[in-house]
């Protein structure tokens, strides 16, 4: 009977050190970025949301940008740099490296004005068979951007840090379309 009491103590000890371990606002940031990597249901939810909203895109195109996401998503790296805790708040500075969608977003503007021929039917613009030309370049995006991302964070009431919601600049960045 000790020795199960003492295991049962070693659990609950063990486990208690492993979850104030996790409750540091660097932990947080690395989770939060960790389930962009693992496609987290979450982050799926969020991505479905958008793309559904996406009114422009067709059903073929907002399965192309799905996929592109997803392969951004699981190639995200990230580095946290610096940790500034001031009583309840702090400051998480990270570098992440994505996919560049900013460099062939601008790229491929310029060739549609260039070529816009390219992109009517009936002599008269067709949106569909730009993005249809967007997302075929946005997939084979091998090119990569660094940019730093000061992730904000408070301790709730119940002692825990969470994550501030983000600014628009920094899903940008996450999201490899900052225009920098």
């Amino acid at each position: 009977m000790k020795k199960f009491s003492f295991l049962l103590v070693m659990i609950l000890v063990l486990t208690g050190c492993n979850l104030a371990l996790n409750n540091t606002p660097t932990k947080k940031v690395e989770m939060f970025l960790a389930n962009y990597q693992t496609l987290n249901e979450d982050v799926m939810n969020d991505l479905s949301n958008v793309v559904m909203s996406e009114d422009k895109l067709n059903d073929s195109q907002k399965e192309k940008y799905t996929s592109l996401m997803k392969r951004h998503y699981q190639a995200l790296n990230y580095d946290i740099k610096d940790e500034k805790i001031d009583g309840d708040e702090a400051i998480v500075t990270t570098q992440i490296t994505v996919y560049d969608y900013t460099k062939e977003k601008s790229k491929a503007n310029v060739y549609k004005e260039e070529h816009l021929n390219e992109f009517k039917t009936n002599d008269k613009y067709d949106e569909s068979l730009f993005n249809d030309y967007l997302l075929d370049k946005l997939s084979r995006v091998t090119d990569t951007v660094t940019y730093t991302i000061n992730f904000t964070l408070h301790k709730g009431d119940d002692g825990n840090w969470k994550l501030d919601a983000l600014t628009k600049e920094q899903e940008q960045k996450i999201h490899g379309i900052y225009l920098y």
